[in-house]
């Protein structure tokens, strides 16, 4: 089992690295978050939102393998909490596939990528920076695989 995080955007800064390596570093060697950063589709004179997200999805498309399972992250996706993530955690080690969290542009995903996603979840009716994004996605699956060991680092 893998966990990619998909994201587009471009060279983050160091403060964003440093802390998502902080918790990925704190995970068990077959649960590291592999990071697959993309090449956000550069904002060009004469481009519409629709046509940058269909470009972005196409970008995404190609780092997805078949039998993957994917989630995306869109402001209108399910709800979650740390204890509902801990059971997919669960779920996604008993299954043993490889499994990608896609984050997607500034202007968000193409309902093509909503569309092949297995879940949408939304991390908070509030929005986000990328960089901190995938600061939280590491800390949440650090805490998720926490608490399933009974580790005192979810109740500090």
């Amino acid at each position: 089992m893998k966990i990619s995080l998909l994201t587009l955007g471009h060279k983050m800064p160091d403060w964003v690295n440093i802390a998502f390596n902080n918790y990925n570093n704190r995970l068990p060697p077959y649960l590291k978050i592999q990071m697959r950063e993309i090449s956000a589709v550069s904002r060009q004179k004469g481009l519409s939102v629709n046509q940058i997200k269909a470009q972005e999805a196409t970008l995404i498309q190609k780092q997805i393998k078949k039998g993957q399972v994917n989630f995306a992250l869109d402001e209108h996706g399910k709800a979650i909490n740390t204890a509902f993530l801990a059971k997919q955690l669960d779920q996604w080690q008993l299954n043993g596939q490889d499994i990608n969290i896609i984050v997607g542009g500034a202007d968000g995903l193409d309902a093509s990528i909503l569309k092949m996603s297995d879940q949408t979840w939304s991390l908070s009716s509030l929005t986000f920076p990328h960089q901190l994004v995938k600061v939280i996605i590491a800390e949440q699956l650090y805490r998720a695989h926490s608490l399933l060991n009974n580790h005192p680092y979810h109740r500090e």
